[in-house]
């Protein structure tokens, strides 16, 4: 316990000098998903799934229409990307596009969708971070299990009808009357419901965040959800991890990184990624500590431990949410 309490105040220490050493490096960062938009009508919908493999083009043009400013970044497993500029420029009037589709996942690279605009999502200590709406590609064909209103068929054009002749109304009959009903005895009052037992907890609902030293204990290993502790990091985290710690490196083995800054983002990152399928009142959800964590990694030394500090605070619950394991049966 007191060495951790020791790395978290190390960790403050370095942000701090991070902050006065690092001053004059400025990063900004343009980060979207690209989905295979099965249906081919044109927006997000339920069928939509992230599509890997797929080039994005960041690009910024004049007012004569050229371009003078572009990078490009194939997405991840997650279908997620992360465009990398130097410096601080005002990337307001640019946009994303897929550049290559290839053929993605199931063939869903034959078209791709519209260009988006950037978002400045904030701009401080000379960083600033852009977010791109969805960004589409299409298969040739939709999906045979897409409701009909996605792939629309025109309308027949109605044939005009021959007027009809004057209707002639009928003769009323005189109205039929109904003998009054006999009354009946009133029923019984019906016996009182039985209580119903209490519903057992749903563990998957509560709020719970465990730092990365009860997932390693081997009693702990039944919470280990979706991926397992020989599951490999750059499985988990996609390429950028895979170039920073190498492509043999397991999770488990990830979780007792300590004593230098790349090592704890890696360390504290797992345990992000292990508690978000943990608790769905988590902070974070799965695709969003992978985003976080390569942000980290394609930033600063600052950004590193920005990024582990995050998640070292919401691994122990902000000091407010406790960690329920209990043993393994």
């Amino acid at each position: 316990m007191l060495m951790d309490w020791l790395e978290k105040f190390i960790l403050a220490a370095l942000l701090i000098l991070a902050a006065a050493i690092d001053g004059a490096q400025a990063d900004t960062m343009v980060s979207g998903t690209v989905f295979c938009d099965q249906c081919k009508d044109g927006e997000r919908s339920l069928f939509d799934y992230p599509i890997n493999g797929v080039k994005v083009q960041v690009a910024c043009s004049d007012s004569n229409g050229q371009i003078t400013m572009s990078r490009e970044e194939t997405t991840n497993w997650f279908g997620n990307y992360a465009v990398k500029f130097d410096g601080t420029p005002d990337l307001s009037g640019c946009f994303a596009q897929v550049s290559s589709t290839g053929q993605g996942s199931n063939g869903c690279g034959v078209s791709a969708g519209p260009a988006q605009s950037l978002r400045l999502m904030f701009r401080m200590f000379d960083m600033a971070m852009y977010a791109v709406d969805s960004l589409l590609t299409q298969p040739a064909q939709p999906m045979s299990f897409c409701p009909r209103s996605a792939n629309p068929v025109a309308p027949t054009p109605p044939t005009p009808a021959r007027p009809l002749p004057n209707p002639v109304t009928p003769a009323s009959p005189p109205p039929f009357r109904l003998p009054p009903l006999p009354k009946l005895p009133p029923l019984p009052p019906l016996p009182p419901l039985p209580t119903l037992p209490p519903m057992p907890p749903v563990p998957f609902l509560e709020a719970t965040a465990c730092p990365h030293q009860q997932w390693t204990l081997p009693e702990h290993n039944c919470y280990w959800r979706a991926v397992s502790p020989d599951t490999k990091v750059a499985v988990v985290f996609g390429l950028e991890a895979a170039r920073r710690y190498g492509t043999d490196l397991t999770l488990l083995q990830g979780l007792q990184g300590r004593g230098e800054p790349y090592r704890t983002l890696l360390r504290e990152g797992i345990t992000a990624f292990l508690n978000s399928y943990n608790s769905l009142q988590f902070p974070y959800n799965s695709i969003a500590v992978v985003q976080h964590l390569n942000y980290g990694l394609m930033g600063s030394n600052r950004n590193v431990l920005f990024t582990a500090l995050r998640f070292i605070r919401a691994n122990s619950g902000y000091g407010r949410v406790p960690c329920k394991f209990t043993a393994c049966k």
